[in-house]
C-alpha cells in the first residue's frame, strides 16, 4: 500500500539529482546531479556506496544494465559506463 510516507532521505549531493534509478534487483539507487558526480546509495540503510566521477558537467542520466553488471551516467556531452564491483570506468564517450 502506497502511504505517501517518506522512507528515505538521500542527501549528499551538493546540487540539484537531475536523474534516479533502481537497480534491477532494487538494492542500489543511482543519482545523477548538477555537481557533476552521481552516487550510488544502498537503498535499506540510505548510506552512500559509491562516487562516480569523472563526468564533464552535470549528470543528466544513469541508467542500469538489466543485468545490474553496469551502470551508464550521461552528461552534455559524456557518456561512461562503469562496471560492478569496484565501478570503475570500462568505456568513455564524448565529443
Amino acid at each position: 500500500m502506497v502511504t505517501g510516507k517518506e522512507l528515505r532521505k538521500f542527501t549528499n549531493h551538493t546540487g540539484s539529482v537531475l536523474s534516479v534509478e533502481f537497480s534491477p534487483d532494487g538494492r542500489t539507487l543511482a543519482t545523477g546531479s548538477e555537481d557533476d558526480t552521481a552516487r550510488l546509495w544502498d537503498v535499506q540503510s540510505g548510506k552512500e556506496i559509491k562516487t562516480l566521477t569523472g563526468n564533464y558537467g552535470s549528470i543528466y542520466s544513469v541508467a542500469f544494465s538489466p543485468d545490474g553488471t553496469r551502470i551508464a551516467t550521461g552528461s552534455i556531452d559524456t557518456a561512461r559506463i562503469y562496471g560492478t564491483p569496484d565501478y570503475q570506468p570500462v568505456f568513455r564517450t564524448s565529443k
